[in-house]
Protein backbone atom coordinates (compact mmCIF):
# COMPACT_ATOMS: atom_id res chain seq x y z
CA UNK A 1 0.00 0.00 0.00
CA UNK A 2 3.04 2.23 1.08
CA UNK A 3 4.51 1.63 -2.55
CA UNK A 4 1.02 2.68 -4.59
CA UNK A 5 1.32 5.95 -2.45
CA UNK A 6 4.78 6.61 -2.95
CA UNK A 7 4.74 5.47 -6.31
CA UNK A 8 1.41 8.08 -7.16
CA UNK A 9 2.50 10.58 -5.59
CA UNK A 10 5.81 10.45 -8.02
CA UNK A 11 3.79 10.24 -11.14
CA UNK A 12 1.95 13.14 -9.78
CA UNK A 13 4.76 15.33 -9.07
CA UNK A 14 6.31 14.24 -12.73
CA UNK A 15 3.55 15.07 -14.45
CA UNK A 16 3.52 18.52 -12.79
CA UNK A 17 6.94 18.80 -13.27
CA UNK A 18 6.45 18.24 -17.08
CA UNK A 19 4.13 21.36 -17.28
CA UNK A 20 6.05 24.82 -17.58
CA UNK A 21 7.97 24.74 -14.39
CA UNK A 22 7.02 28.20 -12.40
CA UNK A 23 3.86 28.24 -13.84
CA UNK A 24 2.08 25.96 -11.94
CA UNK A 25 1.12 27.35 -8.50
CA UNK A 26 1.23 23.33 -7.32
CA UNK A 27 4.52 22.59 -8.16
CA UNK A 28 5.89 22.57 -4.79
CA UNK A 29 3.15 21.42 -2.63
CA UNK A 30 3.18 18.16 -5.43
CA UNK A 31 6.68 17.57 -4.80
CA UNK A 32 6.47 18.78 -1.25
CA UNK A 33 4.11 15.50 -0.86
CA UNK A 34 6.74 13.35 -1.88
CA UNK A 35 8.43 14.42 1.24
CA UNK A 36 5.35 13.16 3.60
CA UNK A 37 6.24 9.40 3.96
CA UNK A 38 9.48 10.44 5.99
CA UNK A 39 8.60 14.17 6.86
CA UNK A 40 4.74 14.38 7.54
CA UNK A 41 2.57 15.91 5.94
CA UNK A 42 3.29 19.09 4.71
CA UNK A 43 6.96 18.87 6.15
CA UNK A 44 5.59 18.69 9.49
CA UNK A 45 6.80 15.83 11.12
CA UNK A 46 5.46 14.39 14.43
CA UNK A 47 8.55 12.33 15.25
CA UNK A 48 11.69 10.13 14.17
CA UNK A 49 12.94 12.93 11.23
CA UNK A 50 13.52 16.44 11.44
CA UNK A 51 10.43 18.98 10.44
CA UNK A 52 11.13 20.80 7.35
CA UNK A 53 7.68 23.07 7.77
CA UNK A 54 8.09 26.49 8.14
CA UNK A 55 12.12 26.54 8.32
CA UNK A 56 13.70 29.38 6.45
CA UNK A 57 13.03 28.97 2.68
CA UNK A 58 17.28 29.24 1.48
CA UNK A 59 18.29 26.86 4.56
CA UNK A 60 15.85 23.93 3.11
CA UNK A 61 17.44 25.27 -0.55
CA UNK A 62 20.97 25.00 0.65
CA UNK A 63 19.89 21.89 1.90
CA UNK A 64 18.70 20.32 -0.68
CA UNK A 65 20.91 20.99 -3.48
CA UNK A 66 23.94 20.21 -0.91
CA UNK A 67 22.50 16.36 -1.12
CA UNK A 68 21.67 16.93 -4.83
CA UNK A 69 25.46 17.40 -5.31
CA UNK A 70 26.70 15.27 -2.74
CA UNK A 71 28.16 17.45 -0.30
CA UNK A 72 25.80 16.38 2.16
CA UNK A 73 25.26 12.77 2.77
CA UNK A 74 22.14 10.97 4.08
CA UNK A 75 20.21 6.99 3.95
CA UNK A 76 18.19 8.64 1.01
CA UNK A 77 18.02 12.12 0.80
CA UNK A 78 20.94 12.64 -1.06
CA UNK A 79 19.86 10.67 -3.55
CA UNK A 80 16.27 11.54 -3.90
CA UNK A 81 17.85 15.40 -4.46
CA UNK A 82 19.53 13.76 -7.81
CA UNK A 83 16.17 14.20 -9.67
CA UNK A 84 15.32 17.42 -9.00
CA UNK A 85 16.17 20.50 -11.27
CA UNK A 86 16.74 23.53 -9.48
CA UNK A 87 13.15 25.58 -10.03
CA UNK A 88 11.87 21.96 -8.68
CA UNK A 89 14.04 22.46 -5.25
CA UNK A 90 12.87 25.83 -5.66
CA UNK A 91 9.52 25.26 -5.57
CA UNK A 92 9.40 23.20 -2.81
CA UNK A 93 11.79 25.01 -0.79
CA UNK A 94 9.21 28.33 -0.85
CA UNK A 95 6.32 25.89 -0.50
CA UNK A 96 7.49 23.77 2.76
CA UNK A 97 8.84 27.19 4.53
CA UNK A 98 5.24 28.76 3.83
CA UNK A 99 3.73 25.97 5.98
CA UNK A 100 2.68 25.87 9.81
CA UNK A 101 5.87 24.38 11.78
CA UNK A 102 4.56 21.64 15.08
Amino acid sequence: MTRILLLASLMTALSAGARAQGTDPNLGRFIASNCANCHGTNGASIGGMPSLAGRQRAELLQQLKDFREGKRHATIMHQLAKGYSDAQLEAVATYLSAQKPN
